[in-house]
């Protein structure tokens, strides 16, 4: 057993902590953009899970009691104050959080019973940012939860999300599959997909859907080796790396690889999906089946920058009428429920890009500056000079605009146009104030940088307010802003009921720490200096397991 740190430095604890990205940072973006863009090109010709099948798994056996605890995260590895306040929460024995806040968002002063901490922890994708790499693994998922829970015990599981595969799947492999132990919990696949046996004839399943490309064969194999032990009417929890849900209108085939699975390998089987799990997103929200049992839950706030909640929308189709596959299931509408923070709550955060991205993100002012000055430049040069500087401005930003996957519309094109012809104009502008002040030489232009830099970040932060409120860039509105409080995370019990989801909301990470230098042997190394508060995001809500027909309310009994 590793010996307790005394003080927060990285010799004591074995990792170093970690600020929250700066995702529009020159470094992050530069480095990311080149590994998203390697990950994408070779990814489909040094697939790792091809690979796989040379590791045998079977499935993963957690059937005995009569009840069993859950606990689901995702999207984690990002700052130490988000990651470790997640991850000290899911460490604790136990939990009780208030009831929901009642009308306007106020805090309830009531508090739930007690909830016992998971038997199995699942991490539902994207362990690691802003990209894969041993280093970030320790130092921003592995090193935090193993302070959290030093020891113990309990069953680990995760699925890759996409920045998880930015180094090949790799460093996820050396991580979560070679049964070794993250804390108190050990990991038991050797594989990135997984299927996992639970009381109650409950199944758990993963998939690895790598940028929404075909499953590949030793997949698809293991998935029909494995499913062959379920029965009719045996309830399925299904952990997809995305909310793919969402996007089905704008993008038909979205759903496809979800649809396939369930088709193909649970129907056939005569089991059931009552509930699906996802992040992604870092957000909370709660789709349920309108006429039907099934929920769609988006929880991914384990520790990344918040994600909004809304531009989401209130009625979906998945699989829409318009899906592409050629055999896709019946078209089942979902309408949204609670969503975590609200829609009054994202929206007051987006507002607040004008203040946050410059602040956070120095760097991609002096980066702006320095366009803005070569823009400048070429206006004083010939007039094709200045064409084809305002053509690459305007080329720039529609891409931006332009989503990668899913169809281009026309508020694409007007929005990248738009935000392109806004920078030209403030270029324009700069020209004309430029002459009549009749400036020149060197500490001119170095002086002209910073100005040009931050009167463009201005236009970036309008851009992104406006833009997302008409679907497009609203996830590059957040990432831009790194906002670290209003975290979740999903605490579940099986018993003889069904399936109970506590979907618990962390609305402010703890920033002050301190060493637990002489706490007990299993208690985390490093303890908030304040509570940490927490609450329920919506009442709990029941899922029927097998042969079950209605819900059914239960309590949660105290723990000892």
């Amino acid at each position: 057993m590793a010996e307790r740190p005394a003080d927060l430095t990285s010799k004591q604890l074995h990792f170093q902590r970690q600020p929250a990205v700066r995702w529009l940072s020159t470094r992050v973006l530069t480095s990311t953009a080149a590994r998203l863009g390697l990950a994408r090109l070779m990814g489909a010709y040094l697939d790792k899970r091809e690979l796989q099948a040379l590791s045998p798994q079977g499935v993963f056996d957690h059937t005995q009691g009569d009840e069993l605890w859950l606990d689901y995260v995702a999207d984690i590895g990002d700052g130490f104050n988000a990651t470790y306040s997640v991850a000290y929460l899911t460490a604790q024995p136990d939990l009780t959080p208030s009831h929901p806040p009642g009308r306007f968002g106020r805090p309830s002063p009531e508090h739930h019973e007690p909830l016992p901490r998971g038997d199995i922890l699942v991490m539902g994708g994207d362990q690691v940012y802003p990209s894969a790499n041993w280093r970030d693994y320790e130092n921003r998922c592995k090193g935090p939860y193993q302070a959290a829970m030093p020891s113990g015990s309990g069953s680990l599981y995760a699925i890759s999300g996409n920045h998880d595969w930015f180094d090949g799947l790799t460093s996820f492999l050396r991580v979560f599959c070679a049964e070794r132990s993250i804390g108190g919990r050990t990991t038991h696949q050797r594989r990135s997909y997984w299927a996992v046996k639970l009381p109650h004839r409950w199944w758990m399943i993963g998939i690895d859907a790598q940028f929404d490309a075909y499953l590949d064969s030793p997949q698809l194999q293991y998935f029909t080796e494995v499913l062959a032990e379920m029965e009719p009417d045996d309830p399925v929890i299904l952990c997809v790396p995305r909310p793919s849900w969402v996007w089905t209108a704008e993008d038909p085939r979205a759903y496809d690889r979800v649809d396939y699975f369930i088709r193909t390998f649970i129907k056939p089987r005569g089991g059931k999906v009552p509930l699906i799990v996802t992040g992604d997103r870092h957000h909370y929200v709660h789709y349920r089946e309108i006429g039907g049992p099934r929920h769609l839950i988006t929880a991914g706030g384990g520790g990344a920058y918040l994600s909004p909640t809304h531009t989401l929308p209130d009625i979906l189709e998945a699989p829409p009428p318009d899906s592409m596959a050629r055999h896709g299931s019946p078209v089942r509408t979902y309408e949204r429920g609670t969503s975590y923070p609200d829609r009054r709550k994202s929206w007051s955060f987006a507002t607040g890009v004008f203040w946050r991205l410059p602040l956070r993100n120095p760097s991609f002012i002096g980066l702006l500056g320095l366009i803005h000055l070569l823009g400048l430049l070429s206006f004083f040069g010939s007039p094709g000079t200045a064409l084809a500087g305002s053509a690459a401005t305007l080329g720039i930003t529609t891409a931006f605009a332009n989503p990668s996957a899913g169809g281009r519309r026309w508020r694409h094109w007007i929005a990248g146009l738009g935000h392109g012809a806004a920078h030209v104009g403030l270029i324009m502008l700069g020209a004309w104030g430029w002459s009549a002040l009749d400036l020149s030489g060197w500490l001119a232009y170095l002086g002209y940088i910073p100005i040009a830099g931050l009167a463009a970040t201005l236009v970036v932060s309008a851009y992104l307010l406006v833009a997302a409120g008409f679907g497009v860039n609203d996830n590059e509105l957040f990432a831009a802003q790194s906002i670290e409080d209003a975290k979740c995370f999903l605490r579940m019990r099986i018993d003889e009921t069904g399936l109970t989801v506590y979907p618990i909301a962390v609305p402010k990470v703890s920033r002050d720490w301190k060493a637990n230098a002489d706490g007990e042997p299993d208690s985390s190394w490093i303890a908030p200096e304040q509570p940490i508060n927490t609450h329920l995001i919506e009442k709990p809500f029941t899922i029927p397991g097998k042969l079950l027909g209605t819900e059914k309310s239960r309590q949660v009994p105290k723990t000892s």
